[in-house]
């Protein structure tokens, strides 16, 4: 009994932070290989993008067991969990829209391009915020902003592309293929939400402690 106790009352202060990077980096390593999939579309890549997905889901399941199994955390125990599942959200969604591609049947457009291009970017920043969030918050702070401008410029250019993709259909045809473009479009603005949360918690997390 003792033993358990201890054991659910020691700090564990790199061990969920040591989480959190790990599945911000693979936030990185799954828009890279959503890249990847628009260079070649095939099953080969889609397979790697589905792992790596995979590789992510099993490291949120090890922080949320180690969550239920400590009581002392870093920071928040509601803000470990919010960001830890802001961050498998955010490969959840790149992930589906390697599916969408190739579920429609479709490649990439300039418009898919454009914005995978902000997301990794994003994730870049997000893995350089978690990585500093404990003994640099400010530093943490300042990417976690950058995060946000960047998810602004998503959202801009999303918009700006689905004002673009709708402005002269042709036939049936045509239609069906921007609509197609659309959602999966709407999957990468998704995942830029996600980010955007991620982001807010960081930055929440640092005025805690301030």
């Amino acid at each position: 009994m003792m033993e358990w106790l201890t054991r659910f009352l020691k700090p564990k202060q790199s061990n969920f932070i040591e989480l959190l990077v790990q599945q911000a980096k693979f936030a990185i390593d799954s828009v890279e290989a959503l890249q990847a999939y628009f260079k070649k579309q095939s099953e080969k890549k889609s397979t790697q993008a589905r792992q790596i997905e995979k590789d992510a889901d099993e490291v949120r399941r090890i922080l949320v067991h180690e969550l239920l199994d400590t009581f002392v955390t870093p920071i928040d125990r509601e803000d470990i969990f919010a960001l830890s599942r802001a961050l498998d959200n955010f490969v959840d969604y790149v992930y589906t829209t390697v599916e969408e591609l190739e579920i429609f049947g479709i490649s990439a457009s300039d418009d898919i391009y454009e914005i995978a291009e902000l997301l990794h970017q994003m994730a870049i920043e997000l893995h350089l915020a978690m990585k500093r969030l404990l003994d640099h918050p400010g530093v943490a702070s300042e990417h976690a902003r950058r995060v946000k401008s960047l998810e602004n410029q998503v959202e801009d250019t999303y918009r700006r592309r689905l004002a673009a993709l709708f402005s002269g259909p042709e036939d049936v045809h045509h239609i069906m293929e921007m609509l197609k473009i659309r959602e999966v479009m709407r999957h990468l603005s998704n995942a830029a939400d996600q980010g955007d949360t991620a982001a807010d918690i960081i930055m929440d997390v640092v005025v805690k402690w301030s």
